[in-house]
């Protein structure tokens, strides 16, 4: 393995922008322009106003690569302030998933059973099935789906990464 693949890691990037038509597209085209991969992207607007906008990214990277992103998001009109929120302390991640799950008799015992440990809701139910809605790290979220799979995991949707830095700053 060389030095640099090892050096490759997870990042979480709070980019905010302004809130306008096709600033989402030029964000994501920097990104697949230069062959940069996202794993998971979340936008929403967080000004009274409506004129302001947090794009959340994870992608993946070597340090000279992450400076490079943000490098680029920077100089991108819209944006108005982008932060490593891996790299500058501590921060907050959270994700959302809907996983439904077919089952009957003991599954479904086992199912409730491992949505209760993981402090999972049932949102929906039928003779057949549940939908579950889990929040938490993404760890957290990956570790539930792996479990449900053997029992019947039928359909996940997920929101992506959410993120904010820990303390009284803001961005």
């Amino acid at each position: 393995m060389s030095a640099a693949s090892e050096d490759i890691a997870r990042h979480t990037m709070s980019v905010i922008v302004d809130n306008e038509a096709g600033v989402l597209a030029r964000v994501i085209g920097l990104f697949s322009g230069r062959g940069y991969n996202i794993e998971s992207l979340t936008v929403a607007e967080i000004s009274d106003d409506n004129t302001v906008s947090r794009i959340t990214v994870v992608t993946s990277g070597t340090p000279m690569v992450i400076d490079q992103i943000t490098a680029q998001l920077e100089r991108l009109v819209p944006v108005r302030a982008v932060r490593d929120l891996t790299v500058e302390g501590p921060s907050v991640e959270r994700e959302m998933a809907l996983v439904k799950v077919r089952g009957t008799g003991d599954i479904r015992v086992e199912a409730l059973r491992i949505a209760d440990i993981f402090r999972a809701r049932v949102v929906d139910t039928s003779t057949e099935s549940f939908i579950f809605e889990i929040t938490g790290p993404t760890e957290k979220i990956e570790a539930f789906i792996s479990l449900m799979q053997p029992l019947g995991l039928v359909e996940i949707s997920r929101t992506g990464v959410a993120a904010i830095a820990r303390g009284a700053e803001a961005l």
